[in-house]
């Protein structure tokens, strides 16, 4: 049975301040930019002036494509080019990592697969794996070293099993997993990553 480093999964966590912007960074950094509005100058039509600007008694107006008209363009609308993205340093980030975990190992949803278990690329063997720990129908974050093609095989269409490398474990998907599953060389993996000292 393997041991749960305490460095990784028993650090008390008195605020949960650097894990909501290590979460909130990944949303951000996950999200496009593809929305664009038009602006009056590329809305169709508008070239001629509605009316004359002077007599009518009405407000002067030179195109009815102006903003404030219907059909006109947007005033300060989305251009496409717009940068969401947040950056946090990357000891900030290993460490909201290990917050993480050891915030889901205090509610014991961490598990460690035996070394005895293989992956066979089958995915009746991975559901059986689950059932027996009791963790069927829950969302499952499985960690694996490599995505080998049989892990991937045995994984890819259980719906509630997600797969991610060991470097690349982050707390949006940590924290949205009912549980977590490592294999041994996983665990490994991990440790060397969180605690510096893979080379």
């Amino acid at each position: 049975m393997a041991t749960l480093n305490k460095d990784i999964f028993g650090l008390t966590v008195d605020n949960h301040e650097l894990v909501k912007l290590a979460y909130d960074a990944y949303l951000a950094n996950s999200r496009s930019s593809h929305a664009k509005t038009l602006k009056r100058g590329e809305v169709s039509g508008g070239g001629k002036k509605p009316w004359k600007q002077k007599g009518t008694g009405r407000a002067r107006f030179g195109s009815t494509r102006n903003p404030i008209w219907r059909h006109g363009g947007v005033a300060f609308g989305r251009t496409g080019e717009e940068n969401f993205t947040k950056k946090i340093a990357r000891s900030s980030k290993l460490l909201a990592v290990r917050q993480a975990l050891s915030m889901k190992n205090a509610e014991k949803a961490v598990f460690v697969l035996d070394a005895a278990v293989k992956m066979t690329g089958k995915t009746k063997d991975a559901t059986k794996v689950l059932k027996d720990m009791q963790l069927e129908g829950k969302n499952v974050l499985a960690v694996a070293s490599e995505k080998t093609p049989e892990v991937l095989r045995s994984t890819n269409n259980l719906p509630n099993v997600k797969l991610v490398r060991a470097t690349y474990l982050n707390v949006f998907d940590i924290m949205n997993a009912d549980a977590i599953v490592f294999s041994e060389s996983a665990l490994k993996a991990t440790e060397n990553w969180l605690l510096g000292e893979e080379k």
